[in-house]
């Protein structure tokens, strides 16, 4: 048995030291001296599990990393999130609201022109919205590498016609592309994309080709005191970030994660299952918790229904965009 725990405590050391050394070489030091300092931890490491198996030196292997983890936890904190950077232009302008009673003010709804996926001309707007008109919650489900992953977001439907999408995305500088491995090492800040559905859709069916995005949009069923909440969390967390920076975590903190965090203002909300992690099953998730409105029918059925590309492309910058892809 005590072999036994041993070996898991060796597993577990060094899991903890790849992790430590993988975020030295990403977000640490760059060129020779990142590489050092991660090549550097493993030593007290192994030399930590050596004593395992034998008792002289364990005070000293004790302490060597204790010395290690501490730097590491030291230098891990420094590194702080900012909205003072060289943003890339889709994302360089910080939403936030205004709340006076049930009338929300959204400043900075982002409304491009897009002539390609990077050549665009950039836009804003204030909207006002009654959250007492709010009458729909619709969530976007973006694919462009097989079923299993996909890109979430919503777009709360208001009485009047309007819409307001609001995509959980990372904040990248200039000349940063996303990688899924950066995200778990503070390299992106987090962002809320409040857009108008012509921008934030249409970038992904009409401009979007390397790889190409298909794009379904499904509505939600349920309570609107339920969407009516959720949006006001939302409301509240993108006036959080415009006070006080995030980093984005491809695990915790991504586009699906934190709609589900969001969601824990309703009693019912959704309960936790892998397909959140798993995000290209997530509507398929909420068809079999019945969230999604049709439930009655077959999921494949609902699913080819909800497939927008053809109709947002026919559409293309028609201010009737948002009637128009939801048109049988």
């Amino acid at each position: 048995m005590q072999t036994f725990a041993k070996i898991l405590l060796a597993l577990a050391l060094l899991c903890l030291t790849a992790w430590g050394a993988a975020a030295l070489l990403i977000a640490g030091p760059q060129g020779s001296l990142g590489q050092a300092l991660a090549a550097g931890m493993a030593l007290p490491t192994l030399f930590a599990i050596s004593r395992l198996w034998r008792r002289p030196g364990r005070a000293l292997a004790t302490g060597l990393l204790l010395v290690v983890a501490g730097a590491w936890l030291l230098w891990w904190q420094s590194l702080a999130p900012s909205n003072e950077r060289q943003w890339q232009g889709d994302v360089a302008v910080l939403p936030s609201a205004t709340v006076e009673g049930n009338r929300i003010t959204l400043h900075n709804v982002r409304n491009f022109q897009y002539r390609s996926e990077f050549d665009y001309s950039p836009a804003y707007y204030d909207k006002q919205v009654n959250l007492d008109e709010l009458v729909g919650v619709d969530l976007i489900a973006t694919y462009w590498m097989g079923p299993s992953i996909a890109h979430i977001f919503l777009s709360f439907a208001f009485a009047d016609g309007q819409h307001v999408a609001v995509s959980i995305e990372t904040r990248k500088e200039v000349g940063e592309s996303y990688s899924t491995i950066k995200g778990f090492f503070r390299q992106y800040e987090l962002y809320y994309v409040v857009a108008d559905e012509r921008d934030v859709i249409g970038l992904r069916t009409n401009h979007r080709d390397n790889p190409p995005e298909q794009v379904h949009l499904y509505r939600l069923q349920g309570p609107l005191e339920n969407a009516r909440r959720l949006f006001m969390a939302y409301v509240e967390r993108i006036n959080q970030l415009h006070q006080r920076p995030e980093f984005y975590n491809t695990l915790t903190t991504n586009c699906t994660t934190s709609i589900w965090m969001s969601s824990q203002v309703n009693e019912r909300h959704l309960p936790f299952s892998w397909k959140l992690l798993a995000s290209g099953y997530l509507p398929e998730y909420l068809y079999q918790q019945g969230r999604l409105a049709g439930s009655e029918r077959p999921f494949a059925d609902l699913q080819r229904d909800a497939l927008i590309n053809t109709k947002a492309q026919a559409a293309g910058d028609s201010p009737e965009f948002s009637r128009l892809i939801r048109q049988p």
